[in-house]
């Protein structure tokens, strides 16, 4: 006979885990933008400035991507005690 398991436990186990690789791709993507920037500045440093501007915004994207995963996680962890 199947042991049924409980989606309770499934979610304990896979929203921590699901929030750490959010967190791991984030930190990879942002040390990609930031590692692309200085080469495209040591390049150019007279578009410094365009440059700069533009790696905030990428790196404002990417931040908000792993705040709304936390916010998603957030919402699961209360399916779990309810």
């Amino acid at each position: 006979m199947l042991a049924t398991i409980d989606y309770q436990a499934v979610l304990a186990a896979c929203v921590p885990l699901s929030l750490a690789g959010a967190a791991a791709a984030s930190a990879f993507a942002l040390g990609r933008a930031v590692s692309s920037a200085m080469e495209a500045t040591a390049r150019q440093p007279e578009a410094a400035n365009k440059i700069l501007v533009n790696m905030m915004a990428g790196c404002a994207l990417i931040e908000a991507l792993t705040i709304y995963a936390l916010i998603f996680a957030f919402a699961l962890q209360g399916k779990i005690a309810g």
